[in-house]
């Protein structure tokens, strides 16, 4: 059964979509099958893995709001075990098509249940809002990211948007974990980035990843020529980070494949 994992905060720039494609890329590359939903309809993740979004003719939105199937507006990206659900900026206009459907907060989850189970892993790129769209998407996920710039104003909107989980929790899904909260365009130089980490783990503890990802030119180029960092430049610090970020979610959910050599040396 395919873990759905949704990648939120309602503060812009803050890596949320960067997260969301080098995460789902980073798995697949591990060999297991991801799928990659952009609930964004600034569409970042849909070009961000390679697609021109004047080619795009189903979306997302299809499925939300004209009731398609995802199966019929899947599209295969140039990773292999990566698929790829796309956005369109009709997204926005959903919210307000959705205000008056009966059981509006499980839309996305009615979209999703009937695929889910082909993949290992669900990735859900939220838009930077608390609006019906990203409500959709908590209650559709059993876990969700909050990814935190090193920055003054990290904390700033955290506690809304903890508030919020919280509320998904208690009324829509109350499965919903946090799955961490990411550290993200950390600098090592900067004692603010130093400050800020620790500030975050000192408040929230075991919920914050060891993985940090670190400022990197390649991870801000790859969106540029519609790749994932791991295809774009796969020895640099940003792959490895979100490479790493992968395994640590595979740990914590005891999905770590064994590799034949291990498996030799444990026989």
């Amino acid at each position: 059964m395919g873990r759905i994992i949704g990648v939120a905060n309602q503060k812009g720039g803050v890596g949320k979509t960067t997260t969301a494609i080098n995460l789902a890329a980073s798995l697949a590359v591990l060999e297991f099958k991801t799928l990659l939903v952009d609930a964004d309809p600034q569409a970042n993740s849909t070009t961000g893995v390679g697609f021109d979004l004047h080619n795009i003719t189903h979306s997302l939105y299809d499925c939300m709001v004209n009731e398609s199937f995802a199966k019929d507006v899947l599209l295969k990206t140039e990773i292999p075990n990566l698929d790829l659900i796309p956005s369109h900026i009709d997204l926005v206009g959903a919210e307000i098509e959705m205000i008056n459907y009966p059981n509006r907060e499980l839309v996305l989850k009615n979209i999703l249940d009937p695929v889910k189970d082909d993949y290992d892993f669900v990735v859900v790129d939220c838009s930077p809002s608390l609006g019906l769209i990203t409500v959709n998407a908590l209650t559709a996920s059993d876990s969700v990211i909050i990814p935190v710039q090193c920055e003054f104003f990290a904390l700033e909107g955290l506690g809304k948007l903890l508030n919020t989980i919280k509320i998904v929790q208690t009324r829509l899904n109350m499965n919903l974990e946090i799955e961490g909260i990411l550290m993200t365009m950390y600098d090592g130089r900067l004692r603010l980035c130093n400050q800020v980490v620790s500030e975050v783990r000192k408040h929230f503890e075991n919920i914050v990843f060891n993985t940090i990802i670190h400022r990197n030119s390649k991870l801000s180029e790859a969106p540029s020529v519609g790749k994932p960092v791991v295809l774009y430049d796969a020895t640099s610090k940003g792959s490895m980070n979100y490479l790493n970020l992968a395994k640590e979610i595979l740990q914590k959910n005891n999905m770590t494949k064994i590799s034949q050599e291990e498996r030799i040396l444990e026989l």
